[in-house]
């Protein structure tokens, strides 16, 4: 047997070796700006981050001290709002889209799906303004739902889609050969399989509403007061960021950046429960 000392077995080894290198220190670069961010926010919100910040109101202006307990509830109300609107007309269309997706129709609300994720969210911002906002003569929490949901419809339309393209047609096969209902089949099999890549999507969505700022500007506008009226302005931790962080006072940066090491960590807690409560589930096991 030739042993595989010849020039081209190390050639190959080097280059194995090289390219997991470079693997590893593309993950690096990918995750450093993340710990960069993460960090730096800590740094320079530190200073901020105390019960008061968590439990109490905005002092008025000049003043320093406070908190943003208000917003930091208006920001959960939003994301509710948003999410109650926008995820379960996302996780419909995905279904619809993988499992019925091949018709001139679906394949029209597919391109348009793209296209809404590539509009600016300022430009929904001005449409929620429209639609709701001057309807109801006045700026909303309600209005701030509409504009984060429909926000978050793209990501998780298209995520919901591709997570149940990849459930293998052997399942939907052999639950059809049992006679049941296709629509069982969807519901009982095919979600119950494709759940974590469905959570994933949900989540990005999430995530990406849960940082906008332009589009709350147009609908639930902001309050310094205390507020959980969905049919009123209503703060919000982005708009409280982009409020103090260009006010001429240190204490109200300070907080800015604590606002927005929150807002960091939420989104980090989100992904932290939902990778626990679907831990248990992989590919062919809905339980």
């Amino acid at each position: 047997m030739r042993m595989p000392n010849s020039k081209r077995y190390y050639w190959r080894k080097s280059k194995n070796i090289v390219m997991t290198v470079l693997c590893l220190l593309s993950v690096l670069i990918a995750v450093i700006p993340l710990f960069l961010i993460f960090s730096y926010a800590l740094s320079q919100g530190i200073g901020a981050l105390n019960l008061d910040f968590f439990t109490k109101m905005p002092k008025p202006v000049g003043e320093s001290g406070g908190g943003m307990a208000n917003a930091l509830v208006g920001t959960a109300i939003l994301i509710g709002l948003g999410s109650l609107f926008g995820l379960p007309i996302s996780i419909f269309t995905g279904i619809y889209l993988a499992e019925y997706g091949e018709n001139p129709f679906a394949k029209t609300v597919r391109f348009l799906t793209d296209v809404l994720s590539g509009i600016p969210s300022i430009v929904v911002g001005v449409v929620a303004y429209i639609m709701v906002v001057l309807p109801m003569k006045q700026f909303s929490a309600f209005a701030g739902g509409v504009a984060l949901g429909i926000l978050m419809i793209p990501t998780a339309t298209r995520t919901t889609e591709e997570m149940i393209r990849l459930v293998p047609h052997s399942f939907r096969e052999a639950a059809l050969a049992l006679g049941i209902p296709r629509w069982r089949v969807t519901l009982r099999i095919v979600l119950p399989t494709a759940l974590k890549g469905i959570t994933t999507g949900i989540l990005l969505a999430i995530a990406r509403a849960a940082g906008e700022t332009a589009p709350l500007l147009f609908t639930a506008l902001g309050n310094r007061f205390w507020s959980t009226d969905i049919g009123h302005p209503i703060a919000s931790l982005t708009v409280f960021i982009y409020d103090y962080a260009k006010a001429p006072f240190e204490d109200w940066n300070r907080q800015a950046w604590a606002a927005a090491f929150v807002l960091i960590f939420f989104i980090f807690i989100i992904n932290l429960i939902f990778r626990f409560v679907t831990r248990g589930r992989y590919a062919g096991n809905g339980h």
